[in-house]
Order: C-alpha cells, then sequence, then structure tokens
C-alpha cells in the first residue's frame, strides 16, 4: 500500500484475543475444542484476506478456552464483486430478502442471462472495512460451528456447550468486542475463580491477561502446563531416588484436569505390592490418574505421585488420596485372593453363559473352535497338540472374574496369573497372557510358539466368525476391530517368519463354525476374507514406505499363504529399484516384453514361450537361451531361506546377453519360422521373470 508520497505506507496491525470462561470442561472435550476454535478462525481470516502474523494459538483450562491471534489487520479492502442474486422468475419475497440481506437498493440492480437463466445482479463496490466490525458480526457464526463430542444445554437458554458457558471476554486492539452470543454479551471482563464468581477483573490485552493469571499460578498455556507437570515429575521422582515411566496419554488427560498444578508425593501399604503389578498400574493410572514409580530393576514401588490443582499445605490433599487408593486397592487384593483360587477347569464350562456374538455362540463355543483350530496350527509348528489345547480352552475363562469385571484392560493378563497360582506350565500361561497381542501396528507380537498358535488361532475365528455374519469394516467404521485383528495377524507370521496355510485355516474353521449348527458361506467368506487380507497386507506394506505399483505387483502374482514371500521381496525390491540392479530387472523386462507385446497385434501369432534351438542362427540366440536356463535353473533350487537380493540380481545377470542379441539380431527376420522363434526366446524370457515378480506392473526404475 503507498502513501500519498509515493512511498510504502506501514500497515497497521493488532491482537486479537477471546475467552470463554465456563464450568469445567472434562479433558476429553478440550483438545477438540481448542483445535476447532482455531481452525475457524484462521478459516475465517483467509475468507476474509485478513492478514495475521506471528502467534496464532488456542489454550484451555478445565473453565477457560482461549484463542489468540497477533497482529491482525485493522482494517481490510474489500473488493468489489459481482453478486447474483435470485432468478427473474422466482418469487417477490426472494427478491425482497436478496435486497435486505445485501442491503442493497432495488434500483441498484439488473438483470443478466446466463447459462441457467436470467437473474437479478449487483455490483458490490470495494470498500475498506474495519477488522473489529468484521469480529463483532461473526464470531456468533465461528463459536457456533465448533463441535462437541458431548454437549449441555442449560435453563431456558438455546445455546449448546461443552458445559455451561458464563462469560465471553473478547479484546481487539486494546478494545473489547461487541457482540452478543445466545444470552451472553461479551466485555473485558472474565472471572477470576471458579468457586467465587463476584471476583471479576478487566484485561485489554493478552499480555496482562497471562501475566496476571501466571502471578496466581494458573498456567493459561495447556502445553507449558503440560511441560511444567513432566518437568516436576522427573524432579520429584529423583528426590524421592523412584523413577517414573511417563504415560503421555495419562499426562495430557491430567494437564487438561488442572489448572495450577502441584505434584503431590503419596505412598500405599506395601501389602498391596503382593498383588499383580497391572491391577495396582491401571487402578492408579486409569481410575485414579495417579503416577507409579518403580526402583531401578523395574519393580513397582508404594510410592505415587498425584497432580493437584491446589497447594497441599496442610497435608490434607495427601492424606484424602492415600485414603481412596487404599480403599480401592483393598478391593482388588480381595478380588485377587478369590479369583486366583477358583479352578480355570472347573470354570470352562460356565463360559457357555457368557454370549460371544449373537449368531456366533457362546465364548464356550469360541474357545472349543479355538482348541480345535489351535491343534491344527501346532502341528504345523512341531509343538504339544496337548499343551496348546489346554491354553486354548482356559484362555477365556478370566472373564468370569471379579478383577476381569473390574479392570476389563486386564483380559488375558488375568488368566495367565490365574493359570500360575494354580500350577499351569509357564508356556501355557504366557500364551493366554499374550493371546489378544498384537493390539496395534506398534504393539508387542507374541514370539513364543504357544503364543503365537493361540493368538492367531484366535484372530481367524473372529474374522471368520464376523465375516460369515457380513460385519465386514467400511470404509469409515470398524466396530469390531477386524482391521487390528488381520493386522495383528500378518504381522505375527511375518515377525515370527512362519507361513502357513491361511487359506486352508480359513475353511477349517469355517467347518468348525458349522459343526456347532452355525451354518457360514464358506466359499464366500474365504473369497472376501482373503480379499479382506490381501487389502491390509498392501496398507502394511504401504506404511513401510514400500511403492504401490510394486506391492500390487508382488501381492498379484502371489496369494495370502506367502504372506511372507510377498512381503520381503516387496521389500528389497523397494531398496533395489532406484539402483542398478533395479533398473537392469526393469529395463531387461520391458525391452523383451514391449517387442511381445507390438507382435501380439496381429492376431494369427501364436507365442507359446517355446523356442527351438535347432533354428537358432547365431550365437547370440544361444547365449541369450542358455543364460535364460540358467536362471530357471537358479530359481527350481532356491529354498524357504531364500537370498531376495540375490535372485534380483540372478535376473538382472542377463542384462549382457539381452543387450547383445538385441544389438546384433533382428527379430523381425523375412524368415517367419525365425522370426516367430526369436519371439518364443523373448518370451521365454519375459515368462521367466513373470514367474518370479509380475514386472508387467511396474511403472519405471525411478
Amino acid at each position: 500500500m503507498l502513501d500519498r508520497s509515493g512511498l510504502k505506507a506501514k500497515v497497521k496491525m493488532s491482537e486479537f484475543f477471546l475467552e470463554l470462561f465456563s464450568e469445567e470442561l472434562p479433558a476429553a472435550l478440550q483438545s477438540q475444542a481448542r483445535e476447532n476454535i482455531l481452525t475457524n478462525f484462521k478459516n475465517f481470516f483467509e475468507k476474509e484476506n485478513i492478514d495475521f502474523k506471528g502467534i496464532s494459538a488456542s489454550y484451555s483450562t478445565p473453565n477457560r478456552l482461549v484463542v489468540y491471534f497477533q497482529n491482525l489487520n485493522l482494517e481490510i479492502l474489500k473488493k468489489s464483486e459481482e453478486i447474483r442474486g435470485p432468478s427473474v422468475t422466482a418469487p417477490e419475497k426472494a427478491l425482497e430478502g436478496f435486497i435486505k440481506s445485501n442491503e442493497v437498493d432495488k434500483k441498484n440492480l439488473y438483470k443478466k442471462q446466463t447459462d441457467k437463466g436470467e437473474f437479478y445482479f449487483y455490483n458490490k463496490k470495494s470498500k475498506k472495512v474495519k477488522t473489529k466490525d468484521l469480529l463483532n458480526k461473526n464470531i456468533p457464526f465461528i463459536l457456533d460451528k465448533i463441535s462437541w463430542k458431548k454437549s449441555m444445554k442449560w435453563g431456558e437458554f438455546d445455546l449448546h456447550w461443552g458445559r455451561p458457558l458464563k462469560s465471553i471476554l473478547a479484546i481487539f486492539n486494546g478494545e473489547n468486542l461487541n457482540f452478543k452470543y445466545h444470552h451472553l454479551k461479551s466485555s473485558n471482563i472474565t472471572y477470576l475463580d471458579k468457586e467465587f464468581e463476584e471476583k471479576t477483573k478487566s484485561f485489554n490485552n493478552f499480555k496482562s491477561y497471562n501475566s496476571y493469571f501466571k502471578a496466581k499460578g494458573i498456567i493459561i498455556d495447556n502445553v507449558l502446563r503440560k511441560n511444567f507437570i513432566e518437568k516436576e515429575l522427573n524432579k520429584i521422582s529423583k528426590k524421592k531416588s523412584v523413577e517414573i515411566k511417563i504415560n503421555y496419554k495419562l499426562l495430557s488427560e491430567v494437564s487438561d484436569i488442572v489448572e495450577k498444578p502441584t505434584i503431590i508425593a503419596c505412598t500405599f501399604d506395601k501389602k498391596f505390592l503382593d498383588i499383580p503389578k497391572e491391577i495396582l498400574i491401571i487402578t492408579m493410572q486409569q481410575h485414579q490418574k495417579y503416577f507409579p514409580t518403580f526402583d531401578k530393576k523395574e519393580n513397582l514401588t508404594n510410592n505415587f505421585f498425584i497432580v493437584a490443582d491446589i497447594k497441599d499445605t496442610k497435608g490434607l490433599v495427601k492424606i484424602g488420596n492415600e485414603r481412596v487408593v487404599e480403599a480401592r486397592l483393598s478391593d482388588a487384593k480381595f478380588f485377587w485372593k478369590r479369583n486366583k483360587s477358583q479352578s480355570l477347569v472347573k470354570q470352562v464350562s460356565k463360559l457357555k453363559n457368557i454370549n460371544y456374538f449373537k449368531n456366533l455362540g457362546s465364548y464356550f463355543d469360541k474357545v472349543q473352535r479355538i482348541r480345535k483350530l489351535s491343534g491344527i496350527i501346532s502341528d504345523e509348528l512341531l509343538i504339544s497338540k496337548e499343551k496348546i489345547e489346554i491354553a486354548s480352552s482356559i484362555c477365556k475363562v478370566d472373564l468370569l472374574s471379579d478383577l476381569v469385571g473390574e479392570f476389563p484392560e486386564l483380559q488375558g493378563v488375568m488368566g495367565s496369573y490365574f493359570a500360575a497360582a494354580q500350577g499351569f506350565d509357564k508356556e501355557i500361561c504366557l500364551a493366554v497372557k499374550e493371546h489378544y497381542l498384537p493390539t496395534g501396528l506398534e504393539s508387542k507380537v507374541p514370539k513364543k510358539p504357544y503364543s503365537f498358535a493361540l493368538s492367531l488361532s484366535d484372530k481367524i475365528d473372529s474374522l471368520v466368525g464376523f465375516f460369515g455374519l457380513n460385519l465386514k469394516p467400511t470404509s469409515s467404521k470398524d466396530p469390531y476391530a477386524l482391521r487390528r485383528s488381520a493386522i495383528g495377524l500378518i504381522r505375527m507370521i511375518l515377525e515370527n517368519n512362519k507361513e502357513l496355510r491361511i487359506k486352508d485355516l480359513i475353511n477349517y474353521s469355517c467347518l468348525l463354525y458349522n459343526d456347532q449348527n452355525l451354518k457360514l458361506d464358506a466359499k464366500k467368506i474365504q473369497k472376501e476374507l482373503i480379499e479382506f487380507l490381501n487389502d491390509r497386507l498392501k496398507n502394511f506394506m504401504k506404511e513401510k514406505k514400500i511403492r504401490m505399483d510394486i506391492i500390487d505387483s508382488a501381492t498379484s502374482s502371489n496369494n495370502i499363504d506367502n504372506i511372507i514371500k510377498i512381503y520381503r521381496k516387496s521389500l528389497v525390491f523397494n531398496n533395489l529399484i532406484s539402483k542398478e540392479i533395479g533398473s537392469d530387472v526393469i529395463y531387461i523386462y520391458k525391452r523383451a516384453s514391449s517387442i511381445i507385446v507390438n507382435e501380439l497385434k496381429n492376431k494369427e501369432l501364436e507365442i507359446s514361450g517355446s523356442t527351438d534351438p535347432a533354428l537358432f542362427k547365431n550365437d547370440f540366440e544361444k547365449n541369450l537361451y542358455k543364460k535364460i536356463n540358467e536362471i530357471r535353473k537358479y530359481f527350481t533350487v532356491i529354498h524357504e531361506q531364500e537370498d531376495y537380493e540375490n535372485s534380483f540380481e540372478t535376473l538382472a545377470s542377463v542384462k549382457k546377453e539381452v543387450t547383445e542379441f538385441f544389438d546384433n539380431v533382428i527379430v523381425n527376420d523375412e524368415d517367419q519360422s525365425i522370426k516367430k522363434n526369436r519371439l518364443e526366446l523373448l518370451q521365454m524370457l519375459c515368462k521367466t521373470f513373470d514367474s518370479y515378480f509380475n514386472f508387467s506392473s511396474i511403472e519405471s526404475a525411478t
């Protein structure tokens, strides 16, 4: 922008901040609200061409939702534009509404023909608009766009908010904005204390606002608050000579339920350390929002930390929390003693009373299917069939326990402890513990044979059952976590290097359902489930940064029974394709296949890849033929522990013979029998390559 002297004029900028004070927002609502409000304002500023430079952020405490922008334009120039109104055939009311909403005189309207008919138009002239006016007009609409997972409506007001909204502080350029949002009017005043609403204070800029609350120990910036809590937890753990494993999900949640955090060290009676540590950790972390501690040997200690929202000058917060955890752990100890003494074997029949899923039988039915399926897998793994069938029979019994009823997250874990207390073999106990694993892309995979067999059996049974009921995942929903089960199955096979006949296991699982009179369409299930597993494998490889054309080629030339081969071959080729070996392989195949494809346009020509050495006219043909046979011999003797890089090197090794062939041999010979024989030789080369990998789908080496 130029001033009258021709020099560049300085554009005036200002800050904007907004605080929405409400009753306490749950931590689960705050993160989404912060993201929503910041995105909504950014979109608005972009739409209105309002520049902002510097900080643009949103913050929250349990009671305050804040959005802050630095260096906004004080005013903007609205460009002239042609505004289309209603059709000339529209009712008069439509035209009146258009005139009123756009604040235009009817005499300034004109008619104009478009490809959709004749419409009213008017030219909106360019004009300067104050940012303050735009904010006053639009903030209510911006706030209405905030989406809440759960919202509340209170009194006789129409407003829906995460929790009852009590005040709106809105400042622009040091002055309070003036707008109405439902029943509330904006001002420059906010409440200072959530408990005493008569205490208020006015603010005219974000710096004074932030500094005031900082002096009171309140950290408005949730990220700084989170970092402060983490730093204090580490500091106090060193002071207490204990170690803390920060659970960052818990840390994020705790930082959103306090505004002036104080770390308080507490203890519980050491007698509770006899309880399985998983019970203690879940009780403290998930139920009480405490941070457990460990010694240098990673054993749980009886020290724990809480994050309070008040300074505990009299020690009452510490005493109160210790009493709460004492009561919780006393209950857990009682249930632990009772549950571990209840025979797992005798309780198996009680699983008949727990429905697994409608039309898929009870949990008793499920464990019988898993038992038989794992027995088949045990033959493949050369492990004890008796032991895996015992593990399968008792793996779901902990669902009957009080502890799993109280702590569902400990399914399998508690079953393992119960089994150990009752003298079961260590491998059986571990299999019971790990049969739900893996629970995600990064979680632990069962590595021991019995754990592997049981986990795989459980996942196949679930996948077959839900596909049998046509409860497949959709693009947006997967309520039964079937994608997770499929990825888990794939990861287990890959990370254990155990290739299994997945098709046969799916088919056998269908038979087991049918034996229980739970009739499933085995043919349909096998087709759809194999496609699903194939898609999951593709997605898994995509996550590993493997090229999509390589993924498609590998999965199209191998079936789901070759998961390890598909993955490893693709991974190696993905690494080689940008190197000389990869480019040589692609060059060889593309050079030969392009000629074949072109010649096969002649529908009278038939090429099978069976060449006649007697028709060779030179050494170049003979050398290529000999080399192809050497490569074919190599692929007939490779075993399960194939060196995939060496296999691609073997394919690339024919480059010399191929280059010499094309440099010295005319494929399109006048003698049709010689021409056909040379095409057969090239087809023989392409088939050799195709039998190892579908190179026809590879786009290029780069």
